[in-house]
């Protein structure tokens, strides 16, 4: 009988710890392949991230919001000649050279909404240039290693069926949360080059505002918003080399349990901190 009631142990252990190595390994390959594509997706340009999305919102903006946008543009260098004839008291004295003055504003925001999406990608590729840059600096992993996965193994197979069970029902929740959070990080990385495209979308309308001292808030506010998204990956690289320093510092061999939630928690930390990128590079930006 005891024989029985053994075997029915060992075999209860085995189904257990197969199970908790199961939920184990699935939660760190799920976190560490999030991470990894986070430093893959923020090191694209909008045109190479969706090449045919871009396509789309480049031919809607140049089609649909380009006539608008010339429209400001015609309104903008009529209301300034205006400013400056009145401002020369009605030409009683007059001067050519403001003449020139206009002319020359006027060409400078005609050349700005006509390559509005160079300008625009232009911003773009700096901060392209300074996420690799960074990504280049920032070392670190969040994969854990298999000697490591092999001493978890070994001290989980040293446990009674009491403690497994728990530490069963414990991993099965958190490979559930890290499912969660994976899907969070996955969101707020793309709804990152979502917004992108809605900006870039409305580009020709802003940059119509930059022949008029008065109107041109608009366009360097929206410029500011640019470079914030831009450098907006920056932050997000920051976040990334930081979760990783910290996973690597956890110790998963001597407290199972204690380790996987703390890796949980950490992100969880992960996925508030690249929420609040976008807030922190747009106050450091003074975008609006």
């Amino acid at each position: 009988m005891d024989s029985i009631i053994q075997q029915i142990t060992d075999w209860l252990k085995g189904v257990l710890v197969s199970g908790i190595m199961n939920n184990l390994t699935n939660t760190f390959a799920s976190v560490n392949d999030q991470v990894g594509q986070i430093a893959t997706d923020v090191a694209q340009t909008p045109s190479g991230y969706m090449p045919s999305i871009f396509n789309m919102v480049r031919n809607l903006s140049e089609t649909v919001i380009m006539p608008i946008a010339g429209i400001i543009l015609t309104f903008i260098a009529c209301y300034e000649l205006i400013q400056l004839i009145i401002s020369y008291n009605n030409l009683a004295s007059f001067e050519t050279w403001f003449i020139w003055k206009w002319i020359f504003k006027t060409f400078v925001a005609v050349e700005l909404i006509t390559h509005t999406f160079d300008f625009t990608m232009a911003v773009f590729d700096v901060s392209q240039t300074v996420v690799n840059q960074a990504g280049g600096i920032i070392q670190g992993s969040t994969a854990i290693d298999a000697s490591t996965i092999a001493t978890m193994q070994t001290t989980i197979e040293a446990m009674e069926l009491g403690p497994l069970f728990a530490i069963f029902l414990q991993s099965f929740i958190v490979q559930f949360l890290m499912y969660i959070l994976s899907a969070i990080i996955f969101v707020i990385i793309n709804g990152r080059m979502i917004e992108i495209y809605l900006m870039v979308s409305m580009a020709p309308i802003p940059f119509a505002t930059f022949g008029n001292k008065e109107q041109s808030m608009m366009g360097q506010n929206y410029v500011r918003s640019l470079f914030a998204l831009g450098f907006q990956g920056f932050l997000i690289m920051v976040c990334v080399g930081i979760y990783a320093v910290l996973i690597q510092s956890v110790a998963f061999s001597s407290d199972i349990i204690g380790s996987l939630w703390k890796v949980m928690g950490f992100t969880i930390l992960l996925a508030f901190t690249l929420f609040k990128t976008g807030a922190v590079a747009k106050s450091i930006l003074h975008a609006h």
